[in-house]
């Protein structure tokens, strides 16, 4: 709630369209971007129909209300997990999906239900399969806060920073250049951006896609950890651990897609997302106030964006 700010919050079950209908109506929306979702890999293998259910029904539920009241366009949170185990590295859009993992199947499936509802609808559609979002906005003071934490990066800021627990690395004899998994890590302003121009194109009459949103660059959690130390000139504190299951060995995309029809690249590299990822930890070590903060309370009024134009 805290990090909504100034907009407008309405709390409702995602997964019940009757709750959603009305809303819907009354806000007319010209597109919806659906966020909402559990997103942790080893939850998901232990919590299997918990994934199912609010992954895939609340996809369900949302897709049909705009079909009802007539939302003509849909940006869906997919990510890189529909891939499983890749067989080719930078994995590109036309990669066989095959996830290995419960939390990858109901996204597929979420996916699945968009093509098919565009088809019979005429609804149009983006679907940004996220590579690893991380980082965070230090102009509106706006970062992560996961409850448990799941993420790495700031899982090892706060080992290094807040000393609470020893971070655990989850295997590290995996084919991979140290042993441990290599993931593609992508600034999450990177990841506004994308969505900005996804919606643009829709507006344009773009037809339904799906795209990877990743640097094409792939760094192993062990390069993260060196990383995270060079950048706060602190330890990471962390112990090897079995591997999880689920985990594929690589996931790094190729995102020459996302280039090709949205004009799309990253300009943000892995030390400005763990300097910026940092500096917000530092800043909020218990994360958001649990109630929307009275102004003052919670960081610096908001300042309007700049973003600097684009080189030719």
């Amino acid at each position: 709630r805290a990090a909504v700010r100034d907009a407008e919050l309405i709390e409702v079950d995602v997964t019940d369209k009757a709750e959603l209908r009305p809303i819907l109506r009354r806000y007319r929306p010209s597109a919806i971007i659906h966020f909402a979702a559990f997103c942790s890999v080893k939850e998901s293998v232990d919590s299997p129909l918990k994934y199912y259910h609010n992954n895939v029904t609340g996809t369900l539920s949302l897709l049909e209300a705009a079909v009802e009241v007539g939302v003509p366009r849909f940006i869906f949170s997919s990510t890189a997990a529909l891939y499983g185990e890749p067989r080719e590295v930078p994995i590109t859009e036309s990669h066989p999906l095959a996830p290995i993992n419960p939390y990858g199947w109901s996204k597929r499936v979420g996916e699945q239900m968009l093509a098919d509802a565009a088809r019979a609808y005429g609804i149009r559609y983006v679907a940004f399969r996220y590579f690893n979002a991380a980082g965070a906005d230090p102009v509106t003071d706006l970062g992560e806060d996961h409850r448990p934490e799941t993420h790495l990066i700031p899982l090892a800021i706060r080992a290094a920073l807040l000393e609470d627990r020893e971070l655990e690395v989850y295997g590290t004899d995996y084919p991979t250049r140290d042993g441990s998994c290599i993931r593609d890590y992508v600034h999450v302003l990177d990841l506004a951006d994308a969505h900005l121009r996804g919606l643009k194109y829709l507006e344009q009459d773009g037809e339904s896609v799906s795209l990877n949103l990743g640097t094409e660059t792939g760094t192993s959690v062990l390069e993260v950890l060196s990383a995270v130390e060079r950048v706060t000139g602190l330890t990471v504190p962390h112990r090897i651990a079995p591997r999880r299951p689920g985990d594929p060995a690589v996931l790094v995309a190729s995102n020459a897609r996302a280039r090709e029809v949205l004009g799309w690249k990253p300009k943000r590299d892995l030390d400005e997302i763990i300097r910026t990822a940092y500096d917000f930890i530092r800043r909020h070590p218990d994360g958001y106030p649990e109630k929307k903060p009275v102004p003052g309370e919670f960081g610096e009024p908001v300042p309007q964006r700049v973003e600097p134009e684009a080189s030719s």
